[in-house]
């Protein structure tokens, strides 16, 4: 949820690879909703990249091009998640109360 005049990150970027922001006062409407199921699918991807990279790097018959199509989806996901982390920290932040 964002708190009133707060932006939200959206998990994928505009034209010119640009962020994309959502502003609402809450969680509950269509485009967080549909933010929210695309965070979880970037994240699950990369869970499987991850189990994919393992492998790939532990076969000592990878070619080089197989690396470099492994590093070139690694770099991809990597960046979602950074974006996913940013978007929920930031989400984390405005929705704790402050302590004085």
């Amino acid at each position: 949820m964002t708190a009133l005049n707060e932006l939200r990150l959206l998990p994928w970027s505009g034209p010119e690879g640009k962020p994309c922001y959502l502003s609402t006062d809450g969680g509950d409407g269509h485009m967080s909703r549909l933010a929210d199921n695309i965070e979880a699918v970037q994240l699950g991807l990369a869970t499987q990249l991850l189990d994919q990279a393992s492998e790939t790097l532990g076969d000592g018959s990878a070619d080089l091009e197989d690396l470099r199509l492994l590093a070139k989806d690694l770099t991809g996901a990597l960046r979602d998640v950074l974006r996913v982390a940013t978007s929920r920290g930031h989400l984390l932040a405005v929705s704790e109360p402050h302590c004085s």
